[in-house]
């Protein structure tokens, strides 16, 4: 038996009719072409709070509005959640308290405060959503106040499932798959739980970031598992281990789970505001991201993806923009021991860097003899091509170089 039948789902979007925004599904040109098929983009970061995140929000707190009214709600939110839980106590007079994790960028802890009014009040603790989650746990179990789960709970599970309602209702036929980002499971099950009975034959598949990968060592574990680290970049996705309540339903429903690298998400990010005009966040770019690479859909198939959220801070993209050219193997970094010599530099200049190379940062760790001092260079090229080139004239030059990898704990100094 489904933790979360269709029927619920169905009832959620009873609920929801004027109350969220029936986002757009709208076909994207570039993303089609690059596939040969046909792709449709479900437009959740135009939804009333820029996620999809307020249909399990708004459908948890309304049918325990009664319960709570003296006590308030509590959750637990890397920012997304957060806002839908802000948004719907504040339209339903409820009293709320949100913890967040110290990561959660500064344009969602704005967008809350604004959302929420007096009814919220937010509670900045731990580094991750997990230690977020325990501080929002023992406040609920110190005042008696009702712990609305961002994604580990029936009713939560229910109202994201109301958007596969919605993308076969807008196409008016079945897709041949939907893709979706994944964080703790809740949207992708709550589309498994009405897919299950109302579009069997679509596939569903789900998409993590390769450094939060929690519902992949799930199904390797055969059970939720928590992650010993998580990179937190992606961090609307960044959850350290999957909800009991969703692991089954994406086990049992879901056709399968890839990754994606950051910096492919970085890519596609910027891809998706160059091309598309379309800001998102970073976990709102994971289900386009692996289009084409661990995800290629044939001719003539029909592939809708859940642009989950656009509460992106624009002071990141600078990171986003690193990450990205990192990955695309246009950005490299290296120590390089430069004799201590007239003209040293400019030699290197000459010698090692080609016409359209570009260095982007120059810094001299230290000089520790007279007769090389190292620095921390890094370099942009025209096309990742150029790089064996740039290798074999460093190679040849008067100078010590070392490259750093992105593994390499030194490259901690340049992101």
């Amino acid at each position: 038996m489904l933790a979360v039948a269709a029927s619920a789902v169905d009832e959620a979007g009873t609920r929801l009719e004027g109350i969220i925004r029936r986002t757009p599904l709208e076909r994207n040109a570039r993303l089609s072409d690059m596939t040969g098929s046909e792709v449709w983009l479900k437009r959740e970061d135009l939804q009333v709070v820029r996620s999809y995140k307020l249909r399990g929000a708004y459908n948890f707190i309304v049918q325990i509005q009664d319960e709570v009214r003296d006590v308030g709600v509590v959750c637990a939110s890397a920012g997304n959640h957060a806002q839908g839980v802000a948004w719907a106590c504040n339209r339903l007079g409820l009293s709320s308290r949100i913890y967040v994790p110290r990561n959660t960028p500064r344009q969602k802890r704005e967008r809350i405060r604004i959302l929420g009014g007096v009814a919220v009040e937010i509670m900045v603790t731990g580094e991750t959503y997990d230690q977020a989650y325990q501080a929002a746990c023992a406040h609920a179990r110190a005042s008696g106040a009702m712990l609305v789960p961002a994604f580990d709970a029936p009713p939560t599970i229910a109202g994201q499932g109301t958007i596969a309602r919605e993308i076969v209702e807008q196409l008016g036929e079945l897709p041949d798959r939907i893709i979706v980002p994944i964080g703790g499971g809740g949207l992708l099950a709550g589309i498994a739980a009405w897919s299950a009975e109302n579009a069997p034959e679509t596939q569903l598949i789900g998409v993590e970031a390769a450094g939060a990968a929690s519902m992949t060592a799930a199904l390797c574990a055969g059970r939720p598992v928590a992650l010993e680290s998580v990179d937190t970049f992606v961090n609307g996705a960044a959850v350290r281990t999957v909800g009991s309540h969703t692991f089954p339903l994406i086990r049992d429903h879901v056709a399968r789970v890839t990754t994606v690298d950051e910096g492919r998400v970085c890519s596609e990010m910027l891809a998706m505001y160059q091309h598309d005009g379309i800001i998102v966040e970073p976990a709102g770019a994971l289900a386009t991201a692996c289009l084409g690479d661990s995800v290629a859909p044939e001719r003539g198939e029909l592939t809708v993806c859940v642009v989950s959220g656009g509460n992106n801070d624009v002071s990141r993209y600078r990171e986003i923009l690193e990450r990205a050219l990192v990955h695309e193997g246009l950005k490299h970094y290296f120590l390089v021991d430069f004799p201590q010599q007239p003209g040293a530099l400019r030699r290197f200049l000459a010698d090692v860097l080609g016409p359209e190379d570009d260095i982007t940062m120059f810094e001299y760790v230290k000089r520790n003899n007279r007769e090389t001092g190292p620095a921390l260079v890094g370099i942009q090229l025209r096309s990742r091509d150029g790089l064996d080139t740039l290798l074999s004239r460093m190679v040849h030059s008067r100078c010590a170089v070392r490259r750093i990898e992105p593994d390499d704990p030194v490259f901690r100094l340049v992101r």
